[in-house]
Formats: structure tokens, C-alpha cells, sequence
């Protein structure tokens, strides 16, 4: 069970390094969302502002903008390596059909000759689903989630 896991979790952050936004999407089940909060230990993010907050329509939304001709906050596109460990299943989640993943990351973002880290903790629930696995959700704690940071566009 754990090597389909790291292979769903590794095809993951290949997705997102090849910028193929919609099957990154097609990843996450149709009550799916994605969470990066702007504060640590957040708990909710209906209460707190949150760095992304998007469920499967808005994260549609938002990453079809990034493959607009004119949006000028990618250009030049920006050039990423999502690094995925530690990968360990959760024995604290119980429900049939779902497993609970942590795992740690790093994402190196390059663009304008400048290259950016971000790391963290993620959290991913993932849904058996026709042999395979779904995202019920994604969570992304940053170490530096509540620093500032420039203009976000690409996913953890």
C-alpha cells in the first residue's frame, strides 16, 4: 500500500512541474479542495484567512488563468521541482475507504533569474477509488506560512 501511495504522491508533484494543471485537478474528487494556511496550527480556515483556499471549481478557475496568453504574472512562466518525503500513513484516521498521508515537501520555484524554496508539512486524504486513489483534500503547512511573500500563482 505505501509504494502506491509514494507513486500517486510523486506523480502529484510531477504534474505540478509540468504545469499540466487539469490532470493535477483531475487528482482531486469533485468535494476535493486544497488548503495552504497563512498561520500555523491553523484549524479551520472558514475563521482565518488562508494563502489558498480553493475547492476543485476555483482551483480550475485559478490555474486556467496561468495558461492565458496575457496574464503578465507568469511571464516568464515560473519553473518548478516539487521534492516529496518522509512519507508515512496515518494510523490515527479510521474511515473505510480513506487513508490520511503526512508527508514533508520542498518547492523550488525559478523565474526571473531568481530562485525561490518553500517547505513545509503536507497532508493529504486520500480516497480508494477504481483501483487508485482520489484527493478528498490536500493540506500544505508552510515553515514560513505567516512571512511575507511575493505574489503566489503556482501550487505547493
Amino acid at each position: 500500500m505505501l509504494s502506491e501511495i509514494e507513486q500517486f504522491l510523486y506523480r502529484e508533484a510531477r504534474l505540478l512541474d509540468e504545469r499540466r494543471w487539469e490532470d493535477w485537478i483531475n487528482l482531486f474528487a469533485d468535494d476535493g479542495y486544497y488548503w495552504v494556511p497563512a498561520y500555523p496550527d491553523q484549524e479551520d480556515p472558514y475563521k482565518n484567512v488562508s494563502i489558498f483556499f480553493d475547492d476543485k471549481e476555483l482551483m480550475t478557475t485559478r490555474l486556467n488563468r496561468l495558461n492565458h496568453p496575457d496574464i503578465h504574472a507568469q511571464k516568464p512562466a515560473s519553473r518548478t521541482l516539487h521534492v516529496v518525503s518522509n512519507i508515512e500513513i496515518s494510523n490515527e484516521h479510521d474511515v473505510e475507504g480513506e487513508i490520511l498521508v503526512y508527508s514533508t515537501l520542498q518547492m523550488m520555484e525559478f523565474r526571473l533569474d531568481k530562485q525561490t524554496s518553500y517547505g513545509g508539512r503536507a497532508q493529504h486524504l486520500l480516497r480508494e477509488k477504481d483501483g487508485g486513489f482520489e484527493l478528498a483534500w490536500k493540506r500544505v503547512d508552510l515553515i514560513n506560512c505567516d512571512g511575507v511573500f511575493e505574489p503566489l500563482a503556482i501550487p505547493f
